[in-house]
């Protein structure tokens, strides 16, 4: 525990409710004093303090307590989300939001309250005064008796601008992501619209043996359930577990390999297609860098096997999987079923463009170009994130610092 007398010169130990007021403000009809919009736990990202979704409260809601532009919002109930918001706007919000500003000023600068609540220091006191259960609630009185230390007011404001820097760039980069994003979504349909004259089903491409029968995981009884996960073994990949390209193999369940050897279908392979279709329709990644013989597949996801990569690249294959003219072909099929599926027989009626082996090799490079710039602005913001969060937990945990250390 901080001792006040170790302190740095003009900085003070306090306690969160003295400086900190929990806003009571209510708005008992909403619509009729011109408050358009409304934000629940729902609309507040995690880590994230711009508030980028929210309702209408014309579509009818009962929340009533008010929050202003400046101000900050608190999710109380499941604190280790780590939900909080800065408000630019007027609304009303969910009775599980607490809206916190500055209760002077002159002691703590509005800016610099939002940082505070951000710190790794308060979320876990946020967590351990929570009570319930199965939604745990966290109260004012508890969180008014949180102590951290408070530099003067003209530090808070030199912290402040200095996190708010941090903050917009970390912005700039969640920006740039999202341009490259619709950048890369737009060079996969342009590859694969232009390609629309050489359409064949997938049917025609296994009777060619351009590649192998696709093929899902094992059904009925002999199928693993959780009392057969391990610690370390095969991967057992789910629907869940192919996202956005990528196959989280940190996430994802493991069986023995006695137990996977037993099973009749669903051995996947380095370099195989994986699509998702059943629950989860669409996903879809290359298998790649595995660390054992081969992954097992749940009746989720089907493995697509390039036979013939002189007719088509796995790659290509991947980026008309990723395209809207493919996609819109999913949620045709899967619409008539009662639930999200598409079983692996209705698969092969589903086509793609064959294109020249020349034109699939271009397609391939800048298709990975885009990729690799994509990777480096997300290393980017891992980084930056990284830095705010340094920059944050100071506050809290430092008997007193300067802007430059």
């Amino acid at each position: 525990m901080i001792q006040a007398d170790t302190l740095k010169p003009g900085w003070k130990l306090v306690k969160f409710g003295d400086v900190v007021r929990l806003s009571k403000e209510r708005a008992a009809n909403p619509e009729a004093e011109g408050i358009e919009r409304y934000v629940g736990l729902e609309h507040i990202d995690p880590d994230d303090l711009r508030i980028r979704r929210w309702g209408l409260v014309a579509e009818g809601i009962t929340f009533t307590s008010k929050f202003k532009p400046g101000q900050v919002l608190f999710g109380k109930r499941r604190a280790y989300q780590r939900k909080v918001a800065v408000a630019d706007f007027e609304g009303v919000c969910s009775g599980d939001i607490y809206v916190f500003e500055s209760a002077n000023p002159k002691a703590l600068i509005p800016e610099f309250l939002p940082f505070i609540c951000q710190t790794d220091r308060f979320f876990e006191y946020a967590v351990g005064t929570s009570a319930g259960s199965l939604s745990p609630r966290t109260n004012w009185t508890s969180l008014a008796k949180f102590e951290f230390t408070l530099p003067p007011p003209e530090e808070q404001e030199q912290l402040a601008n200095v996190l708010i820097n941090a903050s917009n760039t970390l912005e700039k980069l969640y920006q740039l992501h999202h341009d490259i994003k619709i950048l890369l979504q737009s060079y996969i349909d342009f590859q694969t619209n232009e390609q629309l004259a050489n359409i064949v089903k997938i049917q025609q491409l296994i009777d060619e043996k351009i590649i192998a029968p696709p093929q899902d995981g094992n059904h009925g009884e002999k199928h693993p359930k959780g009392k057969d996960y391990v610690e370390i073994g095969i991967p057992f990949l789910m629907a869940s577990d192919v996202v956005d390209g990528k196959i989280n193999f940190n996430e994802c369940k493991y069986i023995s390999k006695e137990l996977a050897l037993s099973l009749r279908i669903g051995f996947a392979k380095e370099g195989d297609v994986l699509l998702t279709h059943k629950g989860t329709v669409g996903e879809t990644a290359i298998l790649h860098g595995i660390k054992t013989e081969f992954v097992m597949l749940t009746p989720q996801v089907t493995y697509y096997r390039i036979q013939k990569e002189e007719r088509l690249l796995a790659k290509y294959l991947y980026l008309v999987f990723r395209s809207s003219f493919f996609q819109r072909q999913l949620v045709s099929y899967s619409r008539q079923s009662t639930r999200s599926y598409i079983g692996i027989q209705r698969q092969r009626e589903l086509q793609i463009p064959l294109t020249p082996f020349s034109i699939q090799e271009v397609a391939v490079e800048k298709l990975e170009q885009l990729e690799n710039t994509l990777s480096s602005v997300s290393q980017r913001i891992d980084e930056a994130q990284a830095t705010l969060k340094y920059l944050r937990e100071l506050i809290t945990k430092s008997k007193g610092i300067g802007v430059n250390v």
